[in-house]
């Protein structure tokens, strides 16, 4: 499944002070308004942002479970970002069933891919390997 991916824009600057509500020196607010908008044209149901340590997460209304889009800035560069899909495995359990996430999330790796690339905003643009991912 594809689940992590990078990016570089230029188009996302950091919000004066953003970094208060995450980690000093992250940064992703405008990435993720940006998916907002782009997800509910696309005809997806977000029920809003929030801000996480480690970045900024885009919740989908999703009634099987939960499912959102995390992104943030990153370190290779001034310019870099990076999103992820979660849940980011095949299966996730609930009770004492297991449910695939393998279609809905690769629905949203779709979409995700699109707003993005129909943008104009981004560059090198690359899904990330399993491997890849895990580091």
């Amino acid at each position: 499944m594809k689940t992590h991916l990078e990016f570089t824009s230029t188009d996302f600057p950091a919000y004066p002070g953003e970094d208060k509500d995450i980690n000093p020196g992250i940064f992703g607010k405008r990435l993720a308004e940006f998916l907002v908008e782009g997800l509910r044209k696309q005809g997806l149901k977000v029920l809003g942002i929030g801000a996480e340590d480690w970045g900024w997460m885009v919740e989908i209304e999703n009634k099987e479970f939960p499912l959102w889009i995390g992104c943030a800035s990153y370190d290779d560069g001034e310019n870099g970002f990076q999103c992820f899909i979660e849940p980011s495995k095949p299966f996730v359990r609930k009770w004492f069933s297991k449910i695939e996430t393998g279609p809905i999330v690769e629905k949203l790796a779709s979409v995700l891919e699109s707003v993005l690339l129909q943008s104009g905003k981004v560059s090198n643009f690359r899904w990330l390997s399993d491997d890849e991912a895990r580091r």
